[in-house]
This record gives structure tokens, C-alpha cells and sequence, in this order.
């Protein structure tokens, strides 16, 4: 194996997080040939890809994201004493007729017209006007969709039965060719779906994103010339949303109970004498939302495409106030500024998003739709160890690693045993990946699958004996395993005369995790150096024991390191090296230090749920229960 002169072990993990952790704050640099024992604070530096470069000066109206805003601030909102018995009142269930005897009721009718904030897909919307729905590259007839029942993937029930199509819808034609589609597919959804039932049309965030959508989209369905219809639907409204009013704090996690306080808000805000609805709404949305993101603004479940929803909601409900002229309340924007820094984390030099917690490689184009929209300019969080990963930057390279338990079972959506996993790309390019797609699953990508998308197999780490570090349980579930660990960031620096001669320095990360000590009494402890210019990854895999545990027989190690499309590979002659040429012309070369290399057959989400067909290397050991260690270096040769 080539030597890179960085020291790979000596140094111990810093301190150890299991869901939040204390944020450090000062940089420290070393020696790179002698590492201190001691840990290396937390930088907070954030970079603004695409907005801004990792490694650029902040510029002016840049915001620099840090843990100053907190979320003990999410009180909520402070109105008048009137106000206040007005929302008390609702909280205890009177009606708005209880709460102002003397008023004259208003017609149930909507008050303004909100100019949606977010294109949709067009190819999905002009999909819709062709009688299918368009569903992560799958199609569904409209005639044979089941609106009722629990019969459909999770990702085509989110889409259907929140009414996130409309946004799409809006995007494939005219007011006039769209309306007609939106109000045939409403009125077979309330026909088949009449009263509410246990089952998932009914979830909680479903009800949310449904209202919230009715909401902006209100003149897809509403703009029909038949009354009786329109009173049909205004009637529908009030209805899912007095039935919402009481069961919203129900939600079983923390994302949908957001999503159906927004649905609430956007009620009160566009609905004719809503007010004593809307108060109420505001103050249990403040309140979700306080509850809603670690320490460092990353959402519980640790799902890119969740964190990629909360904004969504947000910058919806946002809207929704511009249409009635009210200001927003200052909580949307805060949370905003908190919830994009840690999602730009995990964007590649491309501009896309990292396969995480069953995502998919979502573009660049969408990503930037989304930021803009939020209004908030800032820089990615480097070191978000609440939110569980790392991000290091060096020349045109892009570092992400999962140093993070995988979220609780009340939280995931689409859980993985990614722990320790880590993605790698050059520029354009991506080197190293994990398989994604997990949350796609139903569309191209086969629901069979799923399960198979979440194993820690499927992502770029070790396994012992194809066992998953983390339970793996169906519809999305966790079980146990990984309920701690360590991580130690640092930065090594080097001069000239140092073993490296070439004067440039590194960044050290290293994490351990516990999902197997339970089995087989081993720590797995991953060590990753990245050389400043980007060149060299130079890795290592140890294998500790814990306690009197795991000391006799052999175990089955399998490091798995899953390819990015396009890359054609070449096998050195004594076969432990591979050779990786990139579509840019660029050669890397995969060394390991102990054992053969092979190739294997793997897959790739892209950011449309497209299943793309890859490779993967894979190295390959019996070792001793006592542990082992795997050394390995991912080098740039021109």
C-alpha cells in the first residue's frame, strides 16, 4: 500500500454522542506525525455550495449559521389578552360560534389566492393531464389508483393522499387544462374516501400536506363552474380540518405533527372567519417546531429528503401569509435559517444531494429551486454531530460521512444502518457511494427492495458476517444496534520537511460505533484522512473488542465500497489495487493494504428514484473474534 506519512491510529475518539452531544467551538491544529491525545474542538464553519464556496469569506448578507439560535426561544406567540381567551377557547374545543355568540357567521368561503412558491414537475404534471400519475419515474393510471385503503407504497400514499400532485399539476399546463384533472381526481379521492378511518389517507402529516395544498393550490379545485361542487369541497375542508384540530398533537412523529400544524395555520389564514382556528394553530406550530431538529437544525428522522420536506412545509405556510398581507411569524424564518445549513452538508461538487436515509442523488437544479425559495443564503455545516455527519472539503473533493446513530424508531421513515458509511466525489464525479433509494421504493425501484436499500450492505462501510449494524425492520423501521458513538475531527498540519514532503496538511476524522458488540463483542472504528488538496482518502478500518466478549473462532469482514456511475475500472496485477477512470479523464487508484480487491455488481439511486446499475469493491477477510484491522487508500494519479 502506498504511504501517505499521515497517522492512521494513536489518537482516541473525542467525546461520545448518542442523539445531541455539547457543540465545541475553538480549532485546533497538530503535528501531523505526533497527534495529541487530547480532542479537537468543533469547527463551526459552513460553506454555501451552490451558493458559496466551502472555503470562502462570508460575504455581505451571507448568513453564517452557528447554535446561537435556540430553540428554548419557541415560545408561543405573544398577542393580545383578547387573543389569548380566543385561543385558550378553541384549545378547549368550542367552536367558533361558542366564541363569538354575537357575530354573524361568516359563508364558508376562501379569502385569498396564494401564488404557490415552488414549481412542480412538469413532466408529472403534463403526466397527470394524460390520466396517470407520475411517481419517481413510475406510472399509475388515475382510474386504477386505490384512493381508499392501505394499498399503495408509502411514497405513492405521501403523494396521493397529501395532494402533493397539485404543485406538479400546476406546473404541466394552463389554469384552464389543469383544473378539470384536479377536480376529477378530488372528487374520486372524496368519494372513495368519506368520512375519516384508520387508514393512511387519514395519517396525520397526510391530512396536513392535503389541507396545506388545498390551500395554495385552491384554484385548481375550486375554480369549476359547477356550486354545488365548490360547496361540496369548502365543506370537505372544514370538516378534514375541524377533525385535524383535535388529533394533530396524535401524529406519530414530529415531522407530520409539523406538517399538520401548517395545514392548520394555512386553514386559519385563508378560510373566511378562521381566526380563533389560526391562533390556536400558531401556537402548537411553534411548539413542533421547537421539537422538530436536533441541536444543529438537522430533523430527528436524519432523512435528507424529511429535512427537504420541513422546508418545503415552511416556505408553503410562508406563502399562504404573503397571500392574506400578514407578516409571517419570525419562528418560520428562524427555523428556516436553522434547517438548510446541515441539508447543504450533503451536496456533492455536482450540486446534488448524497444518498442518505433512503434518498435518492436529487439534482442540483432542485436543490437550488429550494434554497432559493427559502430565502436564506448561509454555507454548509461542516460538523453537524447532532444531526450525525460530517463533512470535509479539500480542492474540488467532497467528503460525507454518517458519524451518527441512525435516528430512533418513533423518528425514521425510512431508518438505515448506515453508520460509518461515507460518500466521496472529484468535482462533477462521484467516487464513493451508498445504493439510496430506499424512500423510492414502489416507483422503478422495486418495493421488494426496500428493505434490502436500508441494510448496512448497501452502503460504503464494513460488515461482519453480512449482518446489518442496526435491525433493519419493515416499513421503514429500526430495531436495535448502534446506540453510541464517538467521533474526533481534527486538523493535521504538515511542513515540507515532514514524511509527506509535500507541505500540505489534512483533515482527520475518526468515529467508532457499538452495533456489534452486542453479537460479536466489537467496536468497529473507521479513521478517514483527507489530504488538503484533495488527492489522497486515505482510510482504516479496525475491528476492537469490548469486554471478555467475542475472543475465540473467526468472523466473516466484508468492506464494501459501492462505485459511482460511469466509472470504468481496471484490476492491478497482484489484486489488490484497483484502477478508477472518471468521465472527466481523471485516474484514481483503490489500494488495500492487506487483502484482494473484487468487483461486484451494485445499484444507485438517482434523484428521480431511477435505479442506475454500478459496481461496487469489496474486500473480503476471515479474521479472529479478537478484532483485525484494514487499511485501504483511494489516491488521485493524474
Amino acid at each position: 500500500m502506498v504511504d501517505s506519512g499521515f497517522p492512521l491510529t494513536g489518537s482516541r475518539p473525542a467525546a461520545a454522542i448518542a442523539r445531541r452531544a455539547i457543540p465545541l467551538d475553538a480549532t485546533q491544529e497538530e503535528p501531523l506525525a505526533e497527534p495529541s491525545d487530547s480532542p479537537l474542538p468543533t469547527r463551526t464553519d459552513h460553506a454555501a455550495a451552490p451558493i458559496a464556496s466551502d472555503t470562502a469569506a462570508v460575504e455581505p448578507g451571507v448568513v453564517e449559521p452557528g447554535r446561537a439560535l435556540a430553540l428554548t426561544d419557541f415560545a408561543p406567540p405573544s398577542v393580545g389578552a383578547g387573543d389569548r381567551l380566543v385561543r385558550f377557547a378553541y384549545s378547549l374545543g368550542l367552536p367558533a360560534s361558542a366564541i363569538h355568540p354575537f357575530r354573524k357567521r361568516a359563508k364558508t368561503r376562501l379569502t385569498a389566492t396564494v401564488q404557490p412558491p415552488l414549481p412542480g414537475d412538469a413532466a408529472a404534471g403534463k403526466a397527470l393531464r394524460a390520466g396517470h400519475f407520475l411517481i419517481h419515474g413510475f406510472k399509475s393510471a388515475i382510474a386504477d389508483t386505490a384512493f381508499s385503503g392501505p394499498r399503495l407504497p408509502p411514497p405513492f400514499e405521501r403523494m396521493i393522499h397529501g395532494f402533493r400532485w397539485l404543485r406538479d399539476l400546476e406546473s404541466g399546463g394552463t389554469r384552464a387544462q389543469c383544473a378539470q384533472v384536479a377536480e376529477r381526481v378530488l372528487t374520486a379521492w372524496i368519494t372513495a374516501n368519506p368520512k375519516p378511518d384508520p387508514t393512511p389517507a387519514w395519517d396525520i402529516g397526510n391530512v396536513g400536506h392535503r389541507l396545506l395544498n388545498w390551500m395554495v393550490h385552491a384554484p385548481l379545485v375550486l375554480s369549476g363552474q359547477d356550486r354545488a361542487f365548490r360547496a361540496k369541497v369548502l365543506g370537505t375542508i372544514e370538516d378534514t380540518a375541524r377533525w385535524l384540530d383535535r388529533r394533530v398533537t396524535g401524529a406519530d412523529n414530529r415531522l407530520s405533527e409539523v406538517a399538520g400544524w401548517c395545514g392548520l395555520v394555512a386553514t386559519g389564514l385563508i378560510m373566511a372567519d378562521s381566526k380563533p382556528r389560526r391562533l390556536y394553530a400558531e401556537a402548537g406550530l411553534v411548539k413542533a417546531l421547537g421539537e422538530l431538529v436536533s441541536d444543529d437544525g438537522g430533523v430527528l428522522s436524519r432523512s435528507p429528503i424529511c429535512q427537504i420536506e420541513a422546508i418545503e412545509l415552511l416556505i408553503a405556510l410562508r406563502a399562504c401569509y404573503e397571500a392574506v398581507r400578514e407578516d409571517p411569524l419570525p419562528q418560520i424564518q428562524t427555523m428556516l435559517t436553522l434547517l438548510v445549513p446541515p441539508l447543504l452538508a450533503l451536496l456533492h461538487g455536482d450540486g446534488g444531494l448524497g444518498n442518505w436515509q433512503g434518498s435518492g442523488a436529487i439534482s442540483a437544479d432542485a436543490i437550488d429551486t429550494l434554497i432559493k425559495a427559502s430565502g436564506v443564503r448561509t454555507r454548509p455545516l461542516r460538523d453537524a454531530r447532532q444531526w450525525g455527519y460530517q463533512r470535509a472539503t479539500a480542492g474540488k473533493t467532497v467528503l460525507q460521512f454518517d458519524a451518527g446513530p441512525p435516528p430512533v424508531a418513533r423518528h425514521a421513515r425510512d431508518g438505515c444502518a448506515s453508520t460509518l458509511a461515507f460518500e466521496f466525489s472529484h468535482g462533477m464525479d462521484r467516487l464513493i457511494v451508498n445504493c439510496g433509494g430506499a424512500a423510492f421504493a414502489g416507483g422503478l425501484i422495486p418495493l421488494r427492495l426496500e428493505q434490502g436499500l436500508r441494510a448496512t450492505a448497501a452502503h460504503s462501510t464494513l460488515t461482519i458476517d453480512d449482518f446489518n449494524s442496526t435491525a433493519v425492520l419493515i416499513n421503514g423501521r429500526i430495531g436495535s444496534g448502534v446506540s453510541e458513538v464517538e467521533v474526533d475531527r481534527r486538523t493535521l498540519s504538515a511542513d515540507a520537511s515532514g514524511p509527506t514532503g509535500a507541505g500540505g496538511g489534512a483533515t482527520r476524522i475518526e468515529a467508532s460505533h457499538n452495533g456489534y458488540v452486542s453479537r460479536y463483542g466489537l467496536i468497529h472504528r473507521r479513521i478517514l484522512i483527507l489530504r488538503d488538496d484533495g488527492t489522497e482518502l486515505r482510510g482504516e478500518d479496525l475491528l476492537l473488542p469490548s469486554g471478555r466478549k467475542g475472543k475465540r473462532g473467526t468472523i466473516g469482514v466484508a468492506l464494501r465500497f459501492h462505485l459511482g456511475p460511469h466509472i470504468e475500472l481496471a484490476a492491478s496485477t497482484d489484486g489488490k489495487g484497483i484502477s478508477l477512470a472518471l468521465p472527466d479523464g481523471s485516474l484514481w487508484q483503490f489500494r488495500s493494504g492487506r487483502d484482494p480487491v473484487s468487483v461486484e455488481e451494485s445499484l444507485w439511486a438517482d434523484g428521480q428514484g431511477r435505479p442506475i446499475g454500478t459496481r461496487q469493491l469489496v474486500v473480503t477477510a476471515k479474521v479472529p473474534r479478537s478484532g483485525e484491522s484494514f487499511s485501504w487508500l483511494l489516491k488521485k494519479m493524474r
